[in-house]
Formats: C-alpha cells, sequence, structure tokens
C-alpha cells in the first residue's frame, strides 16, 4: 500500500527558514547601501539644479543672496526648493515646507563667479550612514562647476 504525503517535514521547514534568513542577511545591507546611494544622487540634483540660478545671478551683477525675501535690484535669488533629506536655513526667504524637517542647500555669499559654492548638508531623513556628510558644488573662474562630497566613496556617484 502506498502512503500519500501529506505536509512538509520539519527539517524541510527549518531549511527554507534558514535560506531565507541567509537571504534577508545579505539582501538588508544591500537594500540600505542602495538608498544611501540614491539619497546622494538626489541631493547632487537638488543642489545643482540652483547652477543656472547662480550662473544668472552673475550674469545679471546680483552678488548677494540675502536670508530674506530679495528686496535690492543687486539680491540674487536662488530659488531653492526644501528637501526632506538635507539640513540648511532657507536663504531668499523661501519657507520650510514642514519647519524643523526640511532644509535647503545653501549658496555662498557674496558671489563673485570664481570659489562660489552651493553647499547640500544631509540630515533630517537621510540615510544614518549620510548624516551630517555634505555635496558641495563650485565654480570656477572659467564658469565651470565640479562637484565634491565628504559621503563614503561607495555611496558617491560617477559624476562626484
Amino acid at each position: 500500500m502506498k502512503r500519500i504525503q501529506q505536509g512538509f517535514t520539519l527539517i524541510e521547514l527549518m531549511i527554507v527558514i534558514a535560506i531565507i534568513g541567509i537571504l534577508a542577511a545579505i539582501a538588508i545591507p544591500q537594500y540600505q547601501t542602495y538608498i544611501a546611494k540614491s539619497q546622494v544622487t538626489r541631493a547632487m540634483g537638488e543642489s545643482g539644479s540652483l547652477k543656472t540660478a547662480i550662473e544668472t545671478c552673475i550674469l545679471s551683477g546680483k552678488l548677494t543672496v540675502p536670508v530674506a525675501a530679495p528686496s535690492a535690484a543687486t539680491e540674487c535669488d536662488p530659488q531653492a526648493s526644501a528637501s526632506s533629506i538635507l539640513t540648511g536655513a532657507a536663504q531668499a526667504g523661501a519657507v520650510a515646507a514642514v519647519a524643523g524637517t526640511n532644509g535647503y542647500p545653501v549658496v555662498s555669499t557674496p558671489l563673485t563667479g570664481t570659489g562660489d559654492t552651493i553647499t547640500a548638508t544631509f540630515g533630517s531623513s537621510a540615510a544614518a550612514t549620510l548624516s551630517g556628510q555634505t555635496v558641495v558644488w563650485t565654480r570656477g573662474a572659467s564658469g565651470t562647476w565640479t562637484c565634491t562630497s565628504t559621503v563614503a566613496q561607495k555611496y558617491k556617484p560617477t559624476a562626484c
């Protein structure tokens, strides 16, 4: 007489659980690295988007970035938007969407056309490994922008 198997044995279930545990031990750190890399790329893009506004200000002779809304014809409005992964006070009168949790890229002032910087400092909702690290865009004398960063090499995008 043939006996029909009614389910899995205990050893089979234990093997499956062990395999799932091993996969999770590998996948979770890889996922955290992926999140940190994507946040660095995001901060690089958010701060890099200000380069056009800064170039326009320099070419127009607007060399001061005020803390309040621009009131004089010589004041530059970088038009920075708040980000949930950055820390930094608002410039040019921008107000954080949720006070205390969003930050802004910070533009150096006065603008000189050489050595001007846009600094994005990680904080708020950024990955814990990135907290306090920075992505900095620096303008050279020829008008080219270069990116530098204090984040670990494994999180840096190739362009920075």
